[in-house]
């Protein structure tokens, strides 16, 4: 009776530990998306998608040199990132650009969310002014917005001199999700 008790105290246990932990396959941090990081090796982007399918630049492949820009694709077909390898003697991911709304930072923000979310989540530490749009970057964080000034006002989207936070609408929806590494 005791090692039965045991036994099924063992099995609650262990799942009680494997719900508790957290899904990271659509997670963002500062070091990682999904199961890529920062130190990921272009060469390795195969192992690190298996489940999904990588395409290389094919202008680059049919030049017979490495690709600099990958695109990683569901099984299904759905377009999950676009990666761009820097040119070290080692590539690894320079910069990652999010395709899928199931991707979100550690803060809750993702392709789906607006200026006021990145606003109640992050500092902001400057908002640069394109042509076409706005990109706004957080304090102390890889992860870089993009909101289409279509977005905006009338009157500040053919501009071009700097806009500031409070000119942008709470309800302005995010474009592009980045994240750079250097």
């Amino acid at each position: 009776m005791k090692k039965t008790s045991i036994a099924i105290a063992l099995i609650f246990g262990t799942i009680l530990i494997h719900s508790c932990q957290k899904d990271t396959t659509f997670l963002i941090t500062e070091t990682s998306v999904g199961p890529l990081t920062q130190d990921t090796k272009a060469t390795d982007l195969e192992t690190t998608f298996a489940k999904d399918s990588v395409v290389g630049d094919q202008v680059q492949i049919d030049l017979g040199a490495s690709p600099k820009k990958f695109e990683v694709f569901e099984k299904g077909g759905k377009h999950l990132l676009t990666l761009t390898v820097n040119t070290d003697s080692v590539p690894t991911i320079e910069n990652v650009r999010i395709m899928d709304s199931r991707y979100q930072s550690e803060k809750g923000i993702g392709l789906k969310s607006t200026f006021k979310d990145i606003q109640s989540k992050y500092d902001i530490k400057k908002i640069v002014t394109t042509l076409k749009s706005i990109v706004i970057l957080p304090k102390g964080s890889n992860l870089y917005f993009t909101i289409d000034k279509e977005e905006l006002p009338e009157n500040l989207r053919f501009s071009t001199s700097n806009i500031e936070a409070v000119q942008i609408p709470d309800e302005a929806k995010i474009k592009y999700l980045m994240v750079g590494w250097e």
